[in-house]
């Protein structure tokens, strides 16, 4: 076919960005404001319109009403107003009920500053241990009572259950020897199962059954080290017991008027509901041994709401009377520990029988060093340290519960009866454990003194210390005391020779140290850390320790010139020798250093530091390692290496990229910031050296290329490598580096072919098309001001990515190619204006060399009549059916592109933009809105100056409609 030739038409883009600035238009200051309230017209009729408008059908009242978002700040918006009504409609009807409830409420419910038992579950099971054999007895179900039928009488099935209940405890149980600790925990869940099944299937006996038999589990201590987590095995079934009960009386409840409020009084509980719970209590009256008969009473201590309003404060002193009768002082305080927690969960408020089983335990303090204890511990060889750390748990709640929102002075209390019981550790520990860290605190040298007077050889000293340091780690004692408090917790650390013993409680002190010292007392508690926990390579052994230390320290130190200048600092990091803590510790450094560095650094002790932490992190990646491990990574290096500014000493920066380079190459993402950084150093010494070009600038500069051209090839990502290629040609050309620019842009189009046809983005595979279309739109855009290389030819550049262009393998359903060439249309058309539309200083571009040179204009239509001749090729090859919808939608935008680009006084374009205005409608598929816009646009540009000739092809543009 015949070639087209392309006219492109003159721009004056001064007067273009004229015509396109906003219109500025004055406006007084009492006029419409967009802050302003809006003054609103209110009718009769509850109709609204605009102060202005005119209405003849009813009389009106101007009022003014503030804007619904002013209205928001006194409680007017309309969303408050609704609920407001809302509220008013119920109320008076509510009024007096629901002030009860809430004065009720406030004593009985427990915050969520009360630590709940769930939480301390999972530790004590983890704590208590056991290699040794258990065993268990197990409820056999019984035959008798199967033999009923339906139609048996209701005085049968009474003598059926009686007699139930008269073999509760006798003959019907088998028992498990030689248990592991495991099975004996699946054991335990088997019954907990048996006791939802049993009760699903309304044997309500054998479910009792099950319970009991299990409470009597509590009074076994034949492995003793074990029974704190045998407690709370067993004390999970007995609340999965109570709830199942108080359920079923609470469902008997329902009525007409629905189910009862959570505040009901024993007045609203049905005779019905009530016969069946006092049922309840008296069957588990009936258990003749007292520890089961305690705990399942106390299970279904709730029920009591059912019948009296006194019930629940009734039992509880009862059933704390009920403990004494219990001789194992280890199952009698497990005993009050969970009438404690079962008391604080239906009566918060009762304190007199927190503190009465408090004290009762108090009076049976002896009997732990009595001749029945320590002749159990003989036979079963537990030294009475261990045999006393048994009791923690549960004394540390019964204290728990008591000095929850308690007064200060009961703490006072609580310390004269430690001091008469001759300051007991086990007991000291569990007060410092209990009460309020604010308390504990500000009587930081009481303790310290009543743990010197403690008796070592029960409970050690060491934990006394980790338990007062765990206090002051949350609340700070008086200044005057503070140094003398750590000198005397330290005196007791530094003797400790357990390793592990040593860094347990050096891990709580560090903090209380880092909290009110500096750096000179830090570096030496690393010092002696380092110190105990070197020989044998006891370091290997306490990582979570040595990295809970490490944690602390750069929490309250985030001046990192002072925290790498401690002597011990780094010293300290060298005790992590496995490499996956030793990573982790360098990222938390790292996560903190870009957090709380709010200055660019070019301190050398924290490079260097930091340096070497990066470096970890970057030799600890692998074959293996994860792509997002591998991000985290990179992106922690990058933000090191954004924070680092050597100001105006850009060899020195320069210098240092070449080491990070050389440090972090298996990492691409660095090496992509590293090129980005260089390239912006390059840029920004053009900015301060702005009219001093010296040669050592000039050699800087080209040193900043050479390191990007260097480093560029070295990437994966073939994206990456495109793109910074022609960043760093950018950068080049900025700094009148014109080989060096030339470079990069030959090194950009060598490198187009080798683009595959699908990439990896994110962890899928996507087309490289739409990321190639894009890359070509920029380099396209910096190619207008590339001038020619003297010895290369004319538009040595355009020339040869127009041949990759060509010789791409396209995708068959792609127009992507079309659209390019479209674009470089767009670049040819500007290249052909006297002046460009923009310049890089100090650079001259091609309407500088050439000066519109005939010779130029004339290769340059060359290359329009080959695009655009590609353009109409492929726009035959989409005469296809299946084709039809793109030919359209491409016609369209090479019209458009004529449109903004050509000079349509040339009748040969002006016919072929008339012909690709048909074809984008002659099948149908062309928007007609789209259409309808455009022909506007036409019939506006026809009324600028020297665009008269848009008035004949607006009349030539027909609109097809599409049917």
């Amino acid at each position: 076919m015949a070639a087209f030739p392309w006219h492109p038409r003159s721009r004056n883009y001064t007067s273009e960005f004229e015509s396109c600035r906003l219109e500025a238009v004055l406006v007084e200051f009492g006029d419409y404001h967009p802050l302003k309230p809006i003054t609103i017209t209110e009718s009769k009729t509850k109709k609204m319109v605009r102060k202005g408008s005119t209405s003849s059908t009813s009389s009106s009242s101007s009022s003014s009403m503030i804007d619904p978002l002013s209205s928001v700040l006194d409680g007017t918006d309309p969303l408050s107003l609704f609920a407001a009504t809302a509220d008013s409609v119920t109320t008076a009807a509510n009024t007096d009920s629901t002030r009860k409830k809430r004065d009720k409420d406030d004593s009985l419910v427990v915050g969520s500053d009360f630590e709940p038992w769930s939480s301390k579950r999972g530790e004590i099971l983890a704590r208590y241990t056991t290699t040794e054999k258990l065993s268990i007895n197990l409820y056999m179900s019984s035959e008798k009572g199967k033999a009923t039928t339906p139609g048996s009488a209701v005085s049968e099935k009474v003598r059926t259950r009686l007699e139930e209940l008269d073999d509760l405890e006798e003959g019907s149980q088998k028992e498990l020897l030689n248990l592991t600790q495991q099975d004996y925990m699946h054991r335990i869940e088997d019954l907990n199962q048996s006791l939802k099944d049993a009760w699903a299937s309304d044997q309500k006996v054998k479910a009792l059954k099950i319970v009991i038999q299990c409470s009597k589990l509590l009074s076994d201590t034949t492995v003793i080290q074990f029974y704190p987590s045998k407690f709370v095995l067993i004390t999970d079934i007995l609340d999965t017991f109570g709830k199942l009960v108080y359920e079923r009386i609470l469902s008997m409840c329902l009525d007409n008027r629905g189910s009862l409020p959570d505040n009901f009084t024993p007045e609203s509980v049905n005779d019905t509901a009530k016969e069946t719970c006092l049922n309840w209590f008296f069957k588990i009256a009936s258990i003749r041994e007292l520890i089961p008969r305690f705990y399942v009473e106390a299970a279904i201590l709730k029920c009591n709401k059912f019948l009296s309003k006194m019930g629940i404060s009734e039992c509880l002193p009862r059933l704390t009377t009920m403990i004494r009768g219990i001789g194992d002082p280890l199952v009698a305080v497990y005993a009050r520990a969970y009438l404690c927690r079962v008391g604080m969960e239906v009566a918060p408020h009762l304190k007199e029988s927190l503190n009465k089983n408090f004290f009762d335990f108090l009076l049976t303090f002896k009997q732990m060093h009595g001749d029945t204890v320590q002749n159990q511990l003989v036979v079963q060889c537990v030294e009475i340290p261990l045999y006393l750390t048994l009791y923690s748990p549960a004394i540390d709640w019964i204290l728990q519960c008591i000095a929850y929102r308690a007064p200060e002075i009961l703490l006072t209390e609580m310390m004269e009866r430690c001091k008469k019981l001759g300051n007991n550790a086990l007991l000291l520990n569990s007060v410092m454990s209990a009460f309020r860290a604010e308390f504990i605190a500000a009587r930081s040298m009481d303790f310290i003194g009543m743990i010197k007077e403690c008796d070592e050889s029960g409970f050690p000293k060491h934990l006394l210390f980790r338990s007062l340091g765990l206090n002051l780690a949350m609340a700070d004692p008086p200044e005057c005391d503070r140094l003398q408090i750590l000198n005397e917790a330290w005196k007791v650390i530094t003797k400790l020779k357990n390793p592990q013993d040593y860094i347990n409680c050096a891990d709580v002190w560090v903090e209380y140290t880092c909290r009110h010292f500096t750096k000179r007392e830090v570096n030496t508690v690393l010092a002696d850390v380092i110190k105990h926990m070197t020989p044998d390579r006891a370091f290997e052994d306490a990582y979570p320790q040595l990295q809970s230390i490490i944690q602390k320290i750069i929490t309250y130190f985030h001046d990192f010139s002072v925290l790498f200048s401690a002597e011990k600092f780094l010293p300290f990091l060298d005790m992590f020798q496995k490499e996956s803590v030793r990573v982790e510790v360098c990222k938390c450094i790292m996560e903190a250093f870009i957090k709380h560095q709010q200055d660019a650094t070019k301190d050398p002790v924290i490079l260097n530091a930091l340096l070497h932490v990066c470096k970890t992190m970057h030799d600890s990646v692998n074959a293996l390692t994860l792509e997002d491990e591998k991000r985290m990574l990179a992106s922690l290096i990058n933000g090191f290496i954004k924070m680092v500014s050597f100001g105006r000493d850009f060899e020195q920066q320069l210098s240092f990229y070449v080491e990070a380079r050389s440090m972090f190459c298996n990492l691409e993402p660095v090496l992509v910031q590293l090129v980005h950084s260089v390239n912006q150093l390059a840029m920004e010494t053009r900015k301060v050296m702005k009219g001093n070009h010296s040669r050592k600038t000039a050699a800087f500069v080209r040193a900043c290329v050479a390191f990007c051209f260097i480093t560029i090839p070295s990437l994966t990502s073939i994206f990456a490598r495109l793109n910074l290629y022609l960043n760093s040609g950018q950068v080049a050309l900025a700094n009148q580096c014109l080989s060096q620019a030339d470079a990069f842009f030959k090194a950009a189009v060598s490198l187009v072919p080798e683009v595959p046809k699908m990439i990896n983005i994110d962890g899928k595979m996507r087309p490289s098309e739409p990321f190639l279309l894009e890359f070509f739109c920029n380099f396209f855009s910096t190619l207008l001001i590339v001038p020619d290389h003297p010895e290369q030819g004319v538009l040595f550049l355009v020339r040869g990515l127009l041949n990759v262009i060509q010789d791409y393998t396209w995708e068959d359903n792609s127009d992507d190619k079309v659209r390019i060439y479209t674009n470089v249309l767009h670049l040819l058309s500007a290249m052909t204006q006297e002046t460009y539309i923009y310049h890089i200083d100090k650079v001259d571009s091609n309407d500088t060399l050439y000066g519109g040179d005939s010779k130029f204009l004339t290769e340059i239509n060359k290359l329009c009549e080959a695009v655009i001749a590609q353009i109409l090729d492929h726009l035959k090859t989409l005469g296809q059916e299946e084709t039809l919808k793109r030919q359209s939608q491409l016609a369209l935008y090479f019209f458009n592109s004529i449109l903004a680009h050509g000079d349509l006084r040339n009748n040969r374009l002006n016919q072929l933009s008339v012909n690709l205005w048909n074809l984008a409608q002659k099948h149908g598929f062309a928007d007609t809105k789209t259409m309808v816009k455009t022909l506007e646009y036409i019939k506006r540009q026809s009324k600028q100056p020297k665009m008269s000739h848009f008035t004949e092809l607006a009349l030539r543009l027909p609109l097809q409609s599409r049917t």
